[in-house]
């Protein structure tokens, strides 16, 4: 690796790194649900700590992480040889499929229509059962937003259908707090400097699959934690300042710069150095 490309993973890695927020057991499932979703797949300990530890996470944070996972039913482990291997369980791959198409596409198609379920002051346990559906999101205690046409709701519930609401500044707001405008504009800026910064690299090409393997984590852990905050909403509910679109481009546009690397039948990563 020369110089200049060695500089811009230690960058990309520091930029991209949350030692704030930055929950183990996520970033693993992150990890996981990037290279190893697949049937059958898996990744053993050593590889793991090479892709984890570049993020300034220790491997004791790793170990109780991993502890952590299997008691909660998303990752199991076995023993191959002397090395640890672990692997996504039933659960843990269907729940990453079940997000895939959203963290990987690089344009959606918006839904259109909306709704709107409000419930009578003090029976806001009325919407519990809306509100554990994917395709509705809370606005308030007593109202709850939904895609398309509404299905079966509560007799008790008024519910307003009409894509053409006049849409007020407070709802695009209650809909996309700060904190999430925040964190997906910070994560735009992130990319859009790393992606300038590696003009002519063949970053693929000189990385190892373990320093790829880190990058791709760290991505899709900051995407994940945007794009999987609620429902992709119609346009006419988001905010001026809202970077989601643009952000998700970029997402996409790094990762195909860095392609996914290969797990060998041992969980390790074709290329990664022993």
């Amino acid at each position: 690796m020369t110089d200049a490309q060695d500089l811009w993973f230690d960058t990309a890695v520091s930029k991209l790194s949350d030692p704030q927020n930055q929950r183990v057991w996520s970033v693993i499932v992150s990890l996981f649900g990037d290279l190893a979703q697949q049937k059958g797949a898996s990744i053993n300990g050593q590889t793991l700590t090479q892709i984890i530890t570049p993020m300034g996470i220790k491997p004791e944070a790793i170990r109780v992480a991993l502890h952590r996972l299997r008691k909660d039913g998303w990752i199991d482990s076995t023993r191959s040889g002397r090395a640890s291997v672990h692997f996504l369980t039933e659960s843990g791959r269907s729940q990453s499929a079940a997000v895939t198409p959203r963290i990987y596409a690089r344009e959606i198609a918006p839904p259109t229509e909306w709704h709107l379920a409000i419930a009578e002051d003090g029976q806001s346990a009325m919407l519990d059962g809306l509100l554990e559906q994917a395709d509705y999101v809370s606005v308030n205690r007593c109202t709850a937003l939904g895609l398309g046409k509404p299905a079966s709701v509560a007799r008790d519930l008024l519910v307003v259908h009409n894509p053409d609401l006049a849409v007020p500044e407070w709802l695009q707001r209650r809909l996309f707090p700060e904190d999430l405008r925040v964190t997906c504009s910070d994560l735009d800026v992130t990319l859009a400097e790393l992606n300038s910064a590696r003009g002519g690299l063949a970053i693929d090409e000189q990385l190892s699959a373990a320093q790829i393997a880190t990058l791709r984590t760290l991505i899709v852990h900051r995407w994940r934690r945007v794009v999987l905050r609620h429902p992709d909403l119609p346009l006419s509910l988001h905010p001026d300042d809202w970077r989601g679109e643009p952000c998700r481009r970029r997402v996409a546009e790094l990762l195909e710069a860095l392609p996914r690397p290969t797990l060998a039948a041992n969980g390790d990563l074709a290329g990664t150095a022993d």
